[in-house]
């Protein structure tokens, strides 16, 4: 087992770091660190014997946080942001068919499993609806449900 990155690495978390209780300021689930947001690695361990994890200090956050391999990757490898990420509840902002058939409705609420940012048109998550097999769906066809407003950038 050999880590990919070393000390002062620049790298990428590629998902929301939330706090899973061992995060010793704030609550449960409050988010830590944005993905997308570039730190330096400052240690590298292991947790289990078998997981990785890496001390990242994020600059901007003011935070050192512990993450996995792989919610990281190298700073200078491409990126592709997307709107939303696993388990985001997202709402259809148009009808969804296939071949035909309508499947969504508008406002029709749904979760996403999976981001594919490297599909050939554009940001795509395949998103479960109720009672449906998972679809995929472009990012312009979909938004933050009502009851969940997206949260508010500091600055």
């Amino acid at each position: 087992m050999r880590p990919n990155f070393e000390f002062g690495d620049a790298v990428r978390v590629i998902r929301n770091l939330r706090n899973d209780g061992t995060f010793p300021e704030g609550a449960r689930g409050d988010l830590l660190v944005r993905r997308g947001a570039v730190g330096h690695v400052r240690d590298v361990g292991t947790f289990l014997q078998d997981q990785i994890i890496y001390a990242v200090h994020f600059i901007e956050e003011g935070r050192v946080v512990g993450c996995r391999e792989e919610e990281l990757q190298a700073a200078d490898a491409p990126w592709t942001p997307s709107r939303f990420e696993s388990r985001e509840r997202v709402a259809a902002t148009r009808r969804l068919a296939l071949r035909g058939e309508v499947l969504v409705e508008p406002g029709e609420v749904g979760e996403v499993l999976r981001v594919e940012r490297d599909h050939p048109q554009g940001v795509c998550y395949q998103v479960l609806f109720a009672g449906r097999t998972p679809l995929l769906v472009p990012e312009s066809a979909l938004d933050q449900p009502e009851d969940h407003p997206e949260p508010q950038e500091a600055g």
